[in-house]
């Protein structure tokens, strides 16, 4: 939704019509990036390999009622020996937005935390589809996809949070969770909860932010980079439209109001990977399928950026 601790841009009223040629513009970026077309991955929609590795469906995320563990504790990361392929010696950290257990702790998601540039709430519960799929089921489940691929072609996959914490993270300490992994590359993966009719993914970029304990400047370029071969190997893998409300159809939106990129200093992006208050687009995204598409595009686009 809009998510984390966001205060959505000002949006043009109502869905505009798409230019044809956006998707396929974006699409194009693969074929003519270096790298972008995902060499070593699979075919976009294959169910066979590392692609289906994950659950069919959302696994029930642990719930507990301790307190939240430290900044030490609490990224996870798989134990198993990795094998050696394109990713060995590549660190990713994938970030699911909220998780399933802030429904419950509104007192401590309601607190106020550093943003780099101004203090919000320490992390919200999320949007849901209109049949009640929340989107911290969705965002844990493609996280726990994406993490097998990458994982597959050798990268060390840390995850902020795996169902496995009350509440949170908070979105400062997000930050610093790939900060500390010293990540390659961190995506924060989302969907969105805006108006019928608005439907389409879109990438946010962090803006060049400088001041109060955020410094942007580093990390800008490479986010942009990773920003850009993500959207297009989205297009191409899960044949999704970038959004018709965001983003004047490029599916790429620089913001400056996200703590999780104000205050990282890694290359790190958001991804928003549909609307799921649009019938359409939440019928997409409540399909196990269609997330495994959406985990193999991001997985791709990650790999395009790490071995440019």
């Amino acid at each position: 939704m809009r998510h984390e601790d966001l205060t959505p841009p000002t949006s043009r009223p109502g869905p505009r019509r798409r230019p044809v040629f956006a998707a396929a513009a974006l699409a194009g970026l693969c074929l003519t990036a270096a790298g972008c077309a995902g060499d070593g991955g699979q075919s976009p929609g294959s169910a066979s390999g590392p692609a289906s590795a994950a659950s069919s469906s959302s696994p029930s995320p642990a719930r507990s009622s301790a307190p939240a563990p430290s900044d030490s504790a609490s990224a996870s990361s798989s134990a198993k020996p990795l094998p050696r392929g394109p990713l060995t010696g590549r660190t990713v950290v994938i970030d699911p937005g909220h998780n399933p257990g802030n429904v419950e702790h509104t007192r401590e998601i309601n607190a106020q935390v550093d943003m780099g540039n101004g203090r919000k709430e320490c992390d919200t519960t999320g949007t849901a589809t209109n049949s009640g799929y929340a989107e911290a089921r969705f965002t844990l489940d493609v996280s726990r996809r994406l993490r097998t691929l990458l994982e597959a072609q050798g990268a060390k996959v840390v995850l902020t949070q795996d169902g496995d914490r009350p509440f949170g993270p908070c979105v400062d300490e997000r930050a610093r969770i790939g900060n500390k992994a010293q990540a390659d590359a961190v995506v924060s993966v989302h969907a969105d909860g805006s108006a019928t009719g608005n439907r389409g993914f879109h990438v946010i970029l962090p803006a060049a932010v400088s001041g109060d304990g955020a410094d942007t400047a580093k990390i800008v370029a490479p986010s942009r980079e990773l920003g850009v071969r993500i959207a297009g190997n989205f297009v191409r893998v899960t044949g999704s439209a970038p959004s018709n409300y965001i983003g004047d159809d490029t599916g790429l939106d620089t913001r400056d109001d996200l703590g999780g990129l104000n205050l990282s200093t890694v290359p790190k992006v958001f991804i928003e990977c549909g609307n799921m208050r649009d019938p359409k687009d939440a019928a997409l995204l409540t399909s196990a399928d269609w997330r495994q598409k959406a985990a193999l595009g991001i997985a791709e686009g990650i790999g395009s950026y790490l071995k440019r």
